[in-house]
Protein backbone atom coordinates (compact mmCIF):
# COMPACT_ATOMS: atom_id res chain seq x y z
CA UNK A 1 0.00 0.00 0.00
CA UNK A 2 1.39 3.13 -0.93
CA UNK A 3 1.69 6.35 1.66
CA UNK A 4 -0.80 8.23 -0.99
CA UNK A 5 -4.50 9.06 -1.31
CA UNK A 6 -6.05 9.58 -4.48
CA UNK A 7 -8.96 12.08 -5.48
CA UNK A 8 -10.75 11.92 -8.96
CA UNK A 9 -13.05 14.87 -10.18
CA UNK A 10 -15.85 15.01 -12.39
CA UNK A 11 -16.99 18.04 -14.46
CA UNK A 12 -20.12 19.49 -13.31
CA UNK A 13 -22.03 21.81 -15.43
CA UNK A 14 -20.60 25.39 -15.00
CA UNK A 15 -17.15 23.37 -16.43
CA UNK A 16 -18.97 22.47 -18.84
CA UNK A 17 -20.54 25.75 -19.88
CA UNK A 18 -16.78 27.01 -19.77
CA UNK A 19 -15.84 24.56 -21.95
CA UNK A 20 -18.49 25.21 -24.26
CA UNK A 21 -17.61 29.23 -24.57
CA UNK A 22 -14.11 28.26 -25.95
CA UNK A 23 -15.29 27.68 -29.64
CA UNK A 24 -18.61 26.46 -31.76
CA UNK A 25 -17.66 23.06 -31.96
CA UNK A 26 -20.32 21.85 -29.86
CA UNK A 27 -17.90 19.51 -28.76
CA UNK A 28 -17.78 19.04 -24.60
CA UNK A 29 -15.93 16.85 -21.95
CA UNK A 30 -17.73 13.67 -21.18
CA UNK A 31 -19.16 14.31 -17.28
CA UNK A 32 -18.64 10.23 -17.20
CA UNK A 33 -15.37 9.43 -19.07
CA UNK A 34 -12.18 8.46 -17.75
CA UNK A 35 -10.92 10.87 -14.98
CA UNK A 36 -7.49 11.69 -13.80
CA UNK A 37 -5.97 10.19 -10.69
CA UNK A 38 -4.30 12.80 -8.48
CA UNK A 39 -2.20 11.15 -6.06
CA UNK A 40 -2.31 13.22 -2.29
CA UNK A 41 -0.86 12.91 0.67
CA UNK A 42 -2.42 10.39 3.11
CA UNK A 43 -5.33 11.56 5.17
CA UNK A 44 -7.28 9.39 8.15
CA UNK A 45 -10.84 11.24 8.40
CA UNK A 46 -13.31 13.44 6.11
CA UNK A 47 -11.70 16.17 7.79
CA UNK A 48 -8.49 15.82 7.02
CA UNK A 49 -9.55 14.94 3.27
CA UNK A 50 -11.21 18.45 3.17
CA UNK A 51 -7.63 20.22 4.38
CA UNK A 52 -5.81 17.89 2.02
CA UNK A 53 -8.12 18.97 -0.93
CA UNK A 54 -7.92 22.60 0.41
CA UNK A 55 -4.09 22.54 -0.21
CA UNK A 56 -4.13 20.76 -3.46
CA UNK A 57 -7.35 22.02 -5.12
CA UNK A 58 -5.67 24.85 -7.33
CA UNK A 59 -3.49 22.31 -8.77
CA UNK A 60 -6.25 20.26 -9.53
CA UNK A 61 -8.14 22.64 -10.91
CA UNK A 62 -4.95 24.13 -13.64
CA UNK A 63 -4.49 20.46 -14.41
CA UNK A 64 -8.36 20.15 -15.50
CA UNK A 65 -8.26 23.46 -17.27
CA UNK A 66 -4.86 22.34 -19.06
CA UNK A 67 -6.24 19.10 -19.90
CA UNK A 68 -9.17 20.64 -21.82
CA UNK A 69 -7.74 24.63 -22.98
CA UNK A 70 -4.35 25.26 -23.00
CA UNK A 71 -4.87 28.57 -23.50
CA UNK A 72 -4.39 29.66 -20.05
CA UNK A 73 -5.49 33.42 -21.22
CA UNK A 74 -8.85 31.88 -21.71
CA UNK A 75 -8.97 30.62 -18.05
CA UNK A 76 -11.25 31.70 -15.28
CA UNK A 77 -9.51 34.51 -13.32
CA UNK A 78 -11.39 34.00 -10.18
CA UNK A 79 -10.63 30.37 -9.32
CA UNK A 80 -11.07 30.07 -5.66
CA UNK A 81 -11.47 26.96 -3.97
CA UNK A 82 -16.00 27.19 -3.66
CA UNK A 83 -15.35 28.08 -7.27
CA UNK A 84 -13.61 24.19 -7.43
CA UNK A 85 -16.02 22.56 -5.64
CA UNK A 86 -18.97 24.48 -7.92
CA UNK A 87 -17.14 23.49 -11.39
CA UNK A 88 -16.14 19.64 -10.04
CA UNK A 89 -17.55 16.60 -8.07
CA UNK A 90 -14.78 15.67 -5.90
CA UNK A 91 -13.88 11.79 -5.05
CA UNK A 92 -11.76 10.79 -2.06
CA UNK A 93 -10.03 7.36 -1.72
CA UNK A 94 -7.84 6.83 0.61
CA UNK A 95 -6.33 3.77 0.09
CA UNK A 96 -4.37 3.49 -2.83
CA UNK A 97 -2.97 -0.05 -3.23
CA UNK A 98 0.21 -0.82 -6.01
CA UNK A 99 -0.02 -4.48 -7.18
CA UNK A 100 2.47 -3.65 -9.58
CA UNK A 101 5.47 -5.33 -9.55
CA UNK A 102 7.67 -1.77 -11.20
CA UNK A 103 9.25 0.91 -9.82
CA UNK A 104 7.17 3.78 -9.68
CA UNK A 105 8.37 6.24 -12.71
CA UNK A 106 7.67 10.15 -13.37
CA UNK A 107 7.36 10.80 -16.42
CA UNK A 108 8.10 14.38 -16.02
CA UNK A 109 11.73 13.62 -14.09
CA UNK A 110 12.93 11.53 -17.00
CA UNK A 111 15.62 12.87 -19.30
Amino acid sequence: MLNRAAITVRPKQPYLDWAGTLDDSGILPDKGGETTVYLVPEYVDDFEAAEVLSKVYDIIFEEELFAWHTREADWPIDRSFSMFRDWFDVEFHSIVEDICGDPLKDDENEA
